[in-house]
């Protein structure tokens, strides 16, 4: 088992013992397990054959004991009975957004209430709002909530998607049968979330591969078999789609399937303009196939320069490709740095000589260590006198390492109307301020712009952290007047954050163009809690490409110096 795997059963198991109404402490135990082991820089099951899962913060003996079970087993002692002592119903609604199993509870126990449907029915008749403790608003937010959830079901974040991905490839480029094989659909074209997961495959015998492809061990169901395409449902509950195609029309296919619709449509358009045609089965001059070996070659017959798939989406591209003025977007090569960090100091998992080291070796040149301000007391904010001591750290840090830079910093909490954590003369103490919200999402659209757009031009705040607050498939963000908290920040000289946790990448991609237009740079974080969220840039890479983002629109590929540079000139 892998270490995401682990936790989500840690996380399961807290939450059946709370909706069965068990004590506080064995809850807070299995969940801070889960998320120690979420965020762990080595396989749990490497630790538990070692037997030092209890040298894990957060993780007791008795409790290793029982997660050395689970990963060698499979199976952890006692959930089976708890989910069994549970009505199905329950657990599903304790993912409606804002509702925990506490209260979950508390409706089953006064209500009787044990599945969606009838909890829905519930907030539109007034019954919700007349218990103890909830009242009209909560019934409003918590209606709000399965609406969002059942616009959302069925979806996946693209971490879990991009693991579906890299199996189900894997399997496929190792059949007898498969030329080439390669991921298309929304996984390519790098969206937040995915419903199903495309690949297609050239193959001299599809039958033989839809065979095969039955064969591969995650596939929990067949849904559809055909001449050229074959549909799955994989045990994680994701369709996958396998679209099977001769190799003459691979690049054509490869570039349909990998769409989207509008995207295709205007290329479609292009090839007709030309006096050609052009399908999935391949780009025609009238009987005569044009030989496309690749998708750089179909984009050339058709007078264009390749166009990534990031950008796919029928906006402006296929005018743009055709005149050459297609941006060079951004690389991973390009990323100097990487900001916005955390470390033990508040809530993350490695120290600064361990999140120095690691950045170095992924080839950055300077890290920020942003930890929490002291109003994240959920997060183990710092205070001004516990921020003084990581600054002696930091200092005896860079003494000691070359080829990096460690930045201090700080992530403050933007509090109501605006007002910042930390005062401003301690605030000009850093060398990089991201400014956050974690608190108070209920305002209206006014009151939370005019609550970001202050931060913002506070001459200290270098980054806006991730502005609309969301969680993707889980939490709405807060309503933003997004064009005026750009022209905020490029009023001020403010960066904004594009938050590489794939379960935020927040900014929106959608908003970047305008960002572009105004000058505002964009600083790609991946907020890392561990070493190995510092991996997690790769999202947010994909979701700045999607947003067009080159190297000089992006704050962390600067040189440090330029980087200083900049950030004196914003203060």
């Amino acid at each position: 088992m892998d270490n995401r795997e682990v936790a989500e059963i840690l996380e399961e198991t807290a939450t059946l013992m709370e909706l069965n109404g068990e004590g506080g402490f064995r809850i807070r135990a299995y969940a801070n397990a889960a998320r120690a082991i979420d965020s762990l820089g080595e396989p749990v099951a490497a630790l538990a054959a070692a037997g030092k899962l209890d040298s894990v913060r957060g993780i007791g003996k008795g409790l290793a004991g029982r997660i050395s079970e689970l990963v060698e087993t499979g199976h952890l002692p006692g959930l089976e009975e708890m989910k069994a002592s549970v009505p199905e119903g329950l657990i599903e609604m304790t993912e409606i957004p804002g509702l925990g199993a506490k209260r979950v509870r508390a409706i089953y126990e006064e209500l009787g209430i044990v599945d969606i449907d009838a909890l829905s029915r519930a907030c539109d008749s007034g019954d919700l709002e007349a218990m103890s403790g909830f009242g009209r608003k909560t019934a409003e937010r918590i209606a709000h909530g399965i609406q969002y959830m059942q616009k959302h079901r069925g979806r996946f974040l693209c971490d879990n998607a991009g693991r579906d991905a890299e199996g189900v490839l894997a399997f496929l480029e190792g059949r007898a049968n498969v030329d080439r094989v390669a991921v298309a659909g929304s996984i390519r074209r790098r969206m937040e979330a995915h419903t199903d997961l495309d690949l297609v495959a050239s193959t001299n015998d599809p039958d033989a591969l839809a065979v095969a492809f039955t064969g591969y061990g995650e596939v929990a169901e067949v849904v559809e078999t055909g001449e050229s395409r074959m549909s799955v449902v994989l045990k994680s509950g994701m369709r996958a789609n396998l679209w099977m195609v001769e190799a003459a029309a691979f690049a054509t296919a490869l570039h349909f399937v990998t769409g989207s619709e509008a995207h295709v449509a205007q290329v479609c358009d292009r090839a007709s303009r030309l006096g050609l045609k052009l399908n999935d089965h391949g780009l025609f001059d009238g009987e005569r196939r044009i030989p496309c070996g690749d998708e750089p070659a179909l984009f050339e017959a058709l007078g264009l320069s390749e166009i990534p798939p990031e950008l796919r989406e029928g906006a402006n591209e296929v005018r743009l490709a055709g005149t050459g003025g297609l941006p060079k977007l951004v690389s991973r090569a390009d990323l100097r740095g990487t900001l916005h960090v955390h470390t033990r100091h508040s809530d993350g998992r490695a120290d600064v000589m361990e999140m120095a080291k690691a950045a170095a070796g992924l080839g950055y040149e300077y890290i920020g260590i942003c930890d929490h301000s002291k109003a994240a007391a959920y997060a183990n904010g710092l205070t001004e006198e516990r921020v003084r001591a990581q600054w002696e750290e930091i200092d005896s840090v860079n003494a000691k390492l070359d080829g990096i830079r460690v930045l201090k910093g700080i992530e403050v909490d933007i509090l109501g109307g605006g007002r910042l954590d930390f005062e401003d003369d301690f605030l000009s103490q850093f060398e990089v301020v991201v400014a956050s919200v974690h608190s108070r999402f209920g305002m209206t659209e006014a009151e939370a712009t005019e609550r970001i757009v202050r931060a913002v031009q506070n001459p200290h705040v270098h980054i806006l952290g991730h502005p609309t607050g969301r969680l993707l498939l889980s939490r709405e963000g807060y309503p933003l007047d997004h064009r005026a908290v750009i022209d905020a920040a490029a009023e001020a000289n403010t960066a904004i954050e594009l938050n590489a946790n794939p379960r935020r990448l927040d900014m929106d991609w959608r908003h970047i163009g305008y960002a572009r237009k105004k000058g505002v740079k964009i600083s790609i974080n991946t907020d890392a809690h561990s070493i190995v969220g510092l991996e997690q840039m790769e999202f947010g890479l994909g979701v700045g490409r999607k947003g067009g983002l080159t190297a000089g629109d992006v704050l962390n590929a600067m040189t440090l110096d330029d980087f200083q540079t900049w950030r004196s000139k914003s203060e």
